[in-house]
């Protein structure tokens, strides 16, 4: 069972939790509001009585689930940004083919993962579901499956 955190002990991770930041965030600000961010959380966490046995590795954890999460709001705000209507270009529909052409040579088992990718099933987290297939392996075959499609793709331009 692990001790009731006292603030001091949260003080004491901030110099780890700031290193880790600044590593992950773009700019200072976005480090130092990770940070606070992870500290609000554990915080919170801790005052709904959740029991945190090794409160450090928790934190970072917490620290890199929120840069992950900032990224990915983040790139999705740059698609909308860069989300604009345009005419078909032949040669993307060429390059379109040329992909769906090149998946369809892959092994069985990536094949099957990289259908459910064209068809719209882009988290691994879905993908796994969707299979029955651990998160693990997903992410090791849409791994291969990327590596082998760069490899056909750059062969044929």
């Amino acid at each position: 069972m692990s001790q009731h955190p006292t603030p001091r002990r949260l003080v004491l991770l901030i110099p780890i939790l700031s290193r880790r930041a600044r590593r992950l965030a773009r700019t200072r600000a976005e480090a130092e509001d990770l940070v606070q961010d992870t500290l609000l959380s554990l915080c919170q966490r801790l005052r709904d009585g959740t029991e945190i046995e090794d409160l450090p590795a928790y934190a970072m954890r917490t620290l890199s689930n929120r840069a992950r999460r900032g990224w990915r709001m983040q790139a999705m705000d740059e698609l909308e940004e860069g989300h604009a209507l345009t005419e078909p270009d032949a040669l993307l529909r060429l390059d379109c083919a040329d992909t769906l052409a090149a998946i369809e040579k892959l092994p069985k088992a990536q094949r099957q993962l990289m259908d459910l990718v064209v068809a719209g099933e882009t988290s691994p987290r879905s993908l796994a579901n969707a299979t029955g297939l651990p998160l693990g392996t997903v992410m090791s075959r849409l791994a291969r499956a990327r590596a082998k499609l760069r490899i056909a793709l750059s062969e044929d331009a």
